[in-house]
């Protein structure tokens, strides 16, 4: 950003706001970089180092520049100006090369030439009545910008970026040129308030004609945005108009803002460059139903129903086998544990615990993603980036389109982590299973000692010894109430315990299905929604260093 000769300038309130805005066009020129065009933002970043450059050397002096097409008289109006036949003077072809360069006053201006590479250089010893009120004026005159030599317009070029001021020397013939507004008036119509236009060669012309050509110049200019540019007439070769010129230069010198407002009308200009290229829409805030829509379908890739169909008949299964009658809930053990098939069960129903790979966390057998899943995450995951660049130009919405799959590769990996490292929550939630199973091993207890009693009876019997005593409950044999009532009171407590195991299992199976989203979702903030919001965050921070940069408005 701007550097070291920020500081000779920043007592003027206008050059203290220029050096905000530099700073701010340098960061938006760093946040637009490989979102718009390559052009806007090297000639933002062109237009910071050249206004650091010319505020660090010279910032007293006031580079103006004579420039205008071959015979307009521009040389002839340079040594006019400086009282010396420095410049050649030519009328048919192109006489200035190279642009020349003389200053006026005490303070040497050497750094500041050096900075705008003119070796033709000359500090004016002339007539102190010429040089009246021109103290820290650096005038040069350029070459032709019409010349038949490209090198002589390059050198124009490059110099009309560079000056403080511009005086465009045109003459009754040829101050409509078409190259010269088309060229250099039109696009620098944002110069204006850096811009005079001199109408050369009034001599030739009668009062009336010299009135006509001037209005008829200014109605030119006005059309192409140069309504407020200073518009006189001169003749180099009699002097007429000379004592105005070298009056309103001074004007111009003495304030001594002419380059902060050729740079901030530069700095404007890249501005509005990177604002066209970039755009300045408001962006809308991010869509939470895309977001949803988003998880739903990384949900369905990462096998959460599946999961979530899993903890549902696991738990069932735990819980038949925990509640039901032992006798049978016996047989249920050899079917396999829904979830210990998945690899999900992370302590087992024996405490055993699953493998785990090296970095800590378990890894899932479940399905492979099918090729309809990829396809809907692909849409949503499009759909997504679409609403999130809703509003910005094509190199911010591929910006975003790119950080919204900046991590696509390592979905699949962190989806499977995530399902095996959520919570199921199924450890707890089961005291009422142990007292179940309390009951139901008594009751297998009265029903052995039912069985034990009746065989007792039998071999008694068999053995032609005295019977038992009877013994009688409700009308009944108490060996037969023992037995079948134990085997009809744990068949009942067993129907009774799966009515609670299935809505338990229900339940179980809906913050299953929450846990499991809530990982995916975070998943998704982390590899899709955080970069595509750190690339809208670049967009808004880019919007808010344009608005600093250009004029407030």
């Amino acid at each position: 950003m701007a550097g070291k000769g920020v500081a000779l300038l920043r007592r003027h309130d206008e050059t203290a706001q220029l050096v905000t805005r530099v700073r701010a066009l340098g960061e938006a020129a760093d946040l637009c970089e490989g979102r718009v065009d390559d052009a806007a933002v090297a000639e933002a970043r062109r237009v910071v180092t050249q206004t650091d450059r010319r505020l660090a050397v010279s910032g007293a002096a006031t580079v103006v520049a004579l420039a205008g097409a071959t015979g307009s008289g521009k040389s002839s109006t340079f040594n006019a100006l400086t009282g010396t036949e420095l410049a050649t003077v030519g009328v048919r072809r192109p006489t200035t090369s190279t642009a020349l360069a003389c200053s006026f006053g005490e303070d040497s201006a050497e750094e500041l030439l050096d900075w705008l590479a003119i070796p033709r250089r000359h500090a004016l010893e002339a007539d102190p009545r010429l040089a009246a009120g021109l103290d820290g004026l650096v005038l040069l005159d350029l070459p032709d910008h019409d010349s038949t030599e490209v090198a002589h317009r390059l050198e124009v070029d490059r110099l009309v970026q560079l000056v403080d001021m511009l005086v465009w020397v045109v003459d009754p013939q040829k101050y409509a040129d078409a190259a010269l507004h088309e060229r250099y008036l039109r696009p620098l119509a944002s110069h204006v308030d850096v811009m005079m236009v001199v109408l050369n060669q009034v001599d030739t012309l009668t009062p009336e004609q010299q009135e006509q050509c001037l209005r008829d110049l200014r109605r030119l200019l006005a059309s192409e945005g140069l309504g407020a540019a200073e518009v006189l007439g001169v003749s180099a070769r009699t002097g007429q108009g000379l004592d105005q010129l070298r009056a309103r230069l001074g004007r111009r010198i003495a304030d001594k803002r002419a380059a902060a407002r050729r740079l901030a009308a530069d700095v404007e200009d890249a501005a509005a460059g990177l604002v066209r290229a970039s755009g300045e829409e408001k962006l809308p805030a991010l869509s939470s139903s895309t977001v949803d829509a988003l998880t739903t379908q990384l949900a369905q890739a990462a096998g959460v129903p599946v999961v979530v169909e899993a903890v549902d008949k696991a738990w069932r299964l735990r819980g038949g086998l925990a509640t039901g009658w032992p006798v049978l809930a016996w047989l249920a053990k050899f079917k396999p544990d829904p979830l210990r098939r998945l690899h999900l069960d992370r302590l087992g129903s024996g405490g055993r615990r699953r493998e785990i790979d090296p970095s800590g966390v378990g890894r899932t057998s479940l399905p492979a993603t099918t090729g309809v899943q990829k396809a809907r995450v692909d849409t949503a995951l499009r759909s997504l980036a679409d609403t999130a660049s809703s509003g910005m130009s094509r190199g911010w919405v591929d910006a975003v389109r790119a950080a919204a799959r900046s991590g696509e590769g390592q979905l699949s990996d962190a989806l499977d982590r995530a399902v095996a490292g959520t919570d199921l929550d199924l450890s707890g939630h089961r005291r009422w299973w142990q007292a179940v199973r309390v009951l139901q091993w008594a009751l297998v207890a009265a029903v052995v000692a039912g069985l034990v009693w009746l065989g007792s009876a039998f071999v008694l019997a068999y053995l032609r010894l005295p019977p038992l005593p009877d013994v009688l409950w409700w009308g009944l044999p108490a060996p037969t109430v023992l037995t079948l009532g134990g085997v009809v009171a744990g068949l009942l407590v067993a129907a009774l315990s799966r009515i609670g195991v299935v809505v338990g299992a229900r339940r179980r199976a809906r913050r299953a299905r929450a846990a499991l989203r809530r990982s995916v979702a975070a998943v998704a903030d982390r590899l899709v929604v955080e970069p595509l919001r750190l690339e809208r965050q670049r967009y808004d921070d880019a919007r808010a260093a344009l608005d600093r940069a250009r004029t407030a408005r």
